[in-house]
């Protein structure tokens, strides 16, 4: 039996996806080639791993006892790789790493541009998605580590998390906007033109509603990409909620004004704050190139 860690790679990845086409993309192989590697893989085992005519893919019996054996065996592989990295202190290799939309044009992009100078050899694999993407990708091993809000990883045991500093939200309008001149904006004066928004934390979302005395909202656009969500704005009477990380950059320009709420209580504050960590697995050491990236985030983090 001749057994490929590509191909065992590739069946975890069909297992983590449910689905052909998203698993061969994953993998960066066209279908056709996707599935003549599981189709191997099945033909070396003996046996059908996963049943097609069901909705989802699911493994069968032999291909639940594959898959346990599977995730060991690429788990090992990568962990040698890492070692053997460690023994040689070694400068090259791959960092496989993602990060959420509002940290990625700030943050990462500033520690990223640091790392490269200093270690040019290095190739460095950047994934920006939502902090669920990103926990799946972690689980799947397919990165190291990522950056996003850490909230829902503070008690979980099997996560690791280097706190970086919190990430502030503003309401951002363009300059000529009906309320950039206006003396006090309140919650109920936002409302009354359309909501643009990257994907914000619902504490923001429930505040307006408390302070605008409104059960609901629906934001008019929603847009991963803090910097085109600006760029929105600066177009049309759109009303921005967005990470500092976002406009920084825009702050000295004319055309672009942050709003303030004035109807705002001390204890609001944090409502406007998300809790940013840098997040890995307790169970997977890290490359020592991972780890410098990752010091090199938490000292870029304390600069800017």
């Amino acid at each position: 039996m001749n057994i490929d860690l590509r191909q065992l790679r590739h069946f975890i990845a069909l297992i983590e996806h449910r689905s052909f086409a998203a698993a061969s993309a994953a993998v960066h192989l066209s279908q056709s080639a996707f599935s003549r590697s599981i189709q191997s893989l099945e033909n070396n085992i003996g046996y059908r791993l996963v049943d097609r005519g069901e909705k989802g893919l699911n493994p069968t019996r032999h291909g639940l006892l594959v898959l346990e054996h599977a995730r060991q065996i690429v788990h090992g592989a990568r962990s040698l790789i890492r070692e053997v990295e460690d023994f040689s202190g070694t400068s090259t290799g791959l960092v496989r790493f993602g990060s959420g939309p509002a940290a990625a044009g700030g943050l990462v992009a500033i520690a990223v541009g640091r790392f490269i100078t200093e270690y040019p050899a290095v190739k460095t694999y950047l994934q920006v998605d939502s902090w669920q993407g990103l926990k799946q990708k972690l689980s799947a091993e397919d990165i190291d580590f990522f950056i996003a809000d850490s909230d829902e990883f503070e008690s979980s045991p099997n996560h690791k998390i280097t706190h970086i500093k919190p990430r502030r939200w503003n309401f951002c309008c363009r300059a000529g906007h009906p309320l950039s001149c206006k003396e006090e904006v309140r919650a109920e004066d936002l409302l009354q033109y359309p909501l643009a928004t990257v994907f914000h934390p619902p504490r923001i979302h429930k505040l307006l509603c408390e302070l605008s005395g409104r059960r609901d909202f629906t934001p008019t656009v929603e847009c991963e990409h803090g910097y085109a969500l600006i760029n929105i704005v600066q177009q049309s009477d759109a009303i921005g909620i967005a990470c500092t990380n976002n406009f920084q950059q825009q702050e000295a320009n004319p055309r672009f004004i942050i709003l303030k709420l004035a109807n705002l209580l001390p204890e609001h504050e944090d409502a406007f704050y998300t809790r940013y960590g840098i997040v890995s697995r307790v169970d997977i050491g890290l490359s020592p190139m991972a780890r410098a990236l990752i010091n090199q985030l938490v000292t870029s983090d304390k600069e800017i």
